[in-house]
């Protein structure tokens, strides 16, 4: 995004003045105060030069973020192919028409739609496949000025279809404010709940009321770790307490003496539309790892009182749930890494005695929804998908033809009518909104998402497999235009993430097509830590096997060089959030393999993870330092922690969103500031700053667009491509 003109020339004035507290000339960047905090971690000290830039408040924090943003603005502004290449990438990026994350009631659809040429998704919906397109909410009309913008964050429609509740937040923050749209009457009803990031809302079958999450008050003494945090879920009923004050909690850690709800980010409650009992989750993570599950017959439900039966805890292995009628059907890890699909009477819930109505098989059971005519099944297979119907028992299965090979997502059912509706996609190839229909045997495209403008027969994707250090088989997607000639001169990005049991899935993005268009490839690797081989590939790259997560990534790097495809002058490594862990990685166990290194609000000081917001619901996957084992864990796979003094690292550019909830920014101003004082190699290190963006989730198309536009000239740049040679 285009900083406005009152921000332009703040950032210019600071490129010509002196900043108290910062050291800083015209021709180079603000030198951050080196003061150093010794952390004794079961007898191994441990050195924080920047530990005071935790404190984003402070003034001389922030005014030594402006001076590094402006910094970076002027270089990268100064990068001759920066501007073409933006714009190439947002022609791209915003030449279709998107409709996506479909919700079922009924005949009604309602859906997000992105329309070519916009920069944030609005909420529609339509009567029927056929039917006219209504808009509901419009996120872009909420800004009061061109600094700041609102988005979309989350909606769920009532069974009725006639009211939806949805979130918005501003400025990427995720911080959403519940509303609810009547479209009976087209009107806004005057329910204003802040404090419903990441909600779940289950209406009930009145349609006048529901369940939903909502995080606890804070104040000035309230820790950053606990500030989103063991939310609670509370009852609303529409036209009442309007705030959410009042409302009364029916599930949570605290709201009942006699129930133990373990520590956890979020808590929310489940329900269908043909069942008389409630399914309560204790969400440590607010993902689809094992978590804790409770019951109870929806007529019981009474504020504290509430007698919620424990059926499941994460030891148990159950991700996720769906309830028809009197039973429960659960996908469980447990003994099968690859999933499996239990069933239980809700009355008498039994788990370990549970009927096995899907075993686990070759492919692993990625997700599946509940039709009145039976369960679809989205597997992965490979690198692509296959879907299945099966009935209720086990006993009748039937394959779902495909147009082509691809990524199934989001499965969109209503459990009183058959069929399904989702999304296929591949690394080429568009999304496609397909369904389908009772007794069907191959989906048919729905014709809700036009064919692709962007889509190109030059550009092809295939498969390949790295050998890590220990002899495992790493696959490694490639995307590049068809018949490439291995001759090394290939511009390469090698992406990865490899956490959380996150699968990177073939999918599409009409971006990359710029990078192509520079001669360059695209590499993806499916590290472990990831789970494209089921719970066992995620498990071998956790806490302390994280190093097996990096040295994959590493190795998948190696076989482009190895191949032919490129060498480690043309080599970049980009990776986001978590992924902070494997660029770290990158950067530090090999300085010489990589020329560029992309970390977006990345990961870094893992050590100190656990005292930011996002951090407490992470322990379950990265460790805690409060053991010894879990530092030593986080110690090895905390990149900041091993930045040495005197080593010739590459070019890295490190960036943020000043509003992210997720990976607080002092990651990467620590890291920023760390990597700038120990290397040398001459070669630049820059951190990029949004100030009207989070984690990267609500970004504008435009926010986006800019975001590649930086770091792919920049890499270019260091690549030595000769268009993007500034002058000098």
């Amino acid at each position: 995004m285009k900083p406005t003109k009152g921000l332009l020339a703040a950032t210019l004035a600071l490129t010509f003045v002196a900043v108290p507290g910062v050291s800083w000339s015209a021709d180079g960047q603000p030198v951050a105060p080196v003061r150093p905090v010794t952390t004794t971690y079961f007898g191994t000290p441990v050195v924080d030069n920047y530990r005071y830039m935790e404190n984003l408040g402070d003034p001389e924090v922030q005014r030594w973020m402006k001076a590094q943003a402006g910094y970076t603005r002027k270089v990268l502004d100064g990068i001759p192919g920066r501007a073409a290449m933006a714009q190439r990438i947002q022609g791209l990026m915003g030449g279709d028409l998107v409709r996506d994350e479909f919700t079922r009631r009924g005949e009604r659809i309602f859906y997000r739609v992105l329309e070519p040429g916009t920069n944030l998704p609005k909420l529609a919906y339509r009567d029927g496949v056929k039917g006219e397109e209504h808009v509901l909410v419009d996120p872009a009309k909420l800004a009061s000025d061109s600094a700041h913008h609102f988005a979309l964050d989350w909606y769920s429609p009532s069974w009725d279809g006639r009211y939806v509740a949805y979130g918005v937040s501003e400025g990427g923050s995720e911080k959403s404010v519940l509303h609810i749209i009547d479209l009976q009457t087209g009107s806004q009803l005057q329910e204003t709940i802040d404090r419903t990031s990441d909600c779940i809302v289950s209406w009930r079958n009145d349609n006048r009321s529901f369940f939903y999450l909502r995080y606890p008050k804070t104040g000035p003494d309230t820790p950053p770790s606990l500030s989103e945090y063991n939310a609670v879920t509370y009852l609303h009923v529409l036209g009442e307490h309007t705030d959410g004050e009042g409302d009364e909690a029916v599930f949570g850690r605290g709201v009942s003496a006699s129930l133990d709800v373990p520590e956890g980010q979020g808590t929310y409650v489940l329900l269908a539309p043909d069942s008389p009992f409630a399914v309560a989750v204790a969400n440590h993570n607010m993902d689809n790892t094992p978590n804790s599950f409770y019951v109870v017959p929806l007529d019981q439900i009474h504020g504290a009182q509430t007698p919620w039966k424990k059926i499941a805890a994460p030891v148990d292995g159950v991700t996720d749930v769906q309830l028809r009628g009197d039973r429960l059907y659960a996908l469980s890890e447990k003994g099968a890494s690859r999933f499996q699909i239990l069933s239980t009477p809700l009355a008498h819930p039994d788990l370990a005695h549970a009927d096995v109505v899907v075993p686990e098989g070759e492919n692993v059971i990625d997700a599946f929804d509940v039709a009145s005519d039976g369960m679809y099944i989205g597997e992965r297979a490979g690198a692509s998908f296959q879907l299945r119907r099966v009935s209720f028992d086990g006993k009748r299965s039937q394959a779902i033809g495909l147009p082509f090979a691809g990524t199934v997502r989001d499965l969109a059912t209503d459990p009183r009518s058959p069929g399904v509706m989702f999304s296929l996609q591949g690394w080429v190839k568009a999304p496609r909104e397909l369904a389908v229909d009772p007794g069907a045997s191959a989906a048919t495209d729905t014709r809700l998402v036009p064919p692709s403008r962007t889509e190109s027969d030059d550009v092809g994707a295939h498969d390949e497999f790295a050998t890590s250090y220990d002899g495992t088989r790493i696959p490694v997607s490639i995307i590049a235009k068809k018949g490439v000639t291995r001759d090394g001169s290939h511009p390469t990005i090698v992406f990865g993430y490899g956490s959380y049991g996150l699968s990177m899935d073939p999918i599409y993005r009409p971006q990359w097509q710029a990078w192509v268009d520079q001669g360059g490839i695209i590499a993806v690797s499916h590290m472990r830590g990831g789970g494209e081989y089921g719970d066992a590939w995620h498990r071998a790259g956790q806490k302390l096997t994280k190093i097996n997560t990096m040295l994959d990534f590493i190795a998948s790097a190696q076989h482009m060089i190895d191949e032919h495809y490129t060498q480690s002058k043309y080599l970049a490594a980009n990776s986001a959030s978590a992924g902070g862990i494997v660029m770290g990685g990158a950067m530090e166990i090999n300085p010489g393999l990589f020329r560029v290194i992309l970390d977006d609000v990345g990961l870094s000081d893992a050590l100190r993870f656990e005292t930011e917001p996002n951090g407490p619901p992470n322990v379950p996957e990265m460790g805690s330092s409060s053991n010894e084992p879990g530092f030593h864990g986080l110690y090895a796979m905390s990149a900041y922690a091993h930045v040495h003094d005197g080593t010739p690292y590459p070019a890295v550019m490190f960036t943020t969103g000043a509003n992210d909830p997720r990976v607080a920014p002092w990651h990467m101003l620590k890291m920023t500031a760390r990597v700038q004082a120990a290397t040398s190699s001459g070669r630049p290190v820059l951190l990029r700053i949004d100030y009207d963006a989070g984690h990267g989730i609500g970004s504008s198309v435009s926010q986006r667009a800019n975001l590649l536009a930086d770091e792919w000239s920049f890499a270019l740049w260091q690549m030595g491509e000769p268009a993007f040679q500034p002058k000098q």
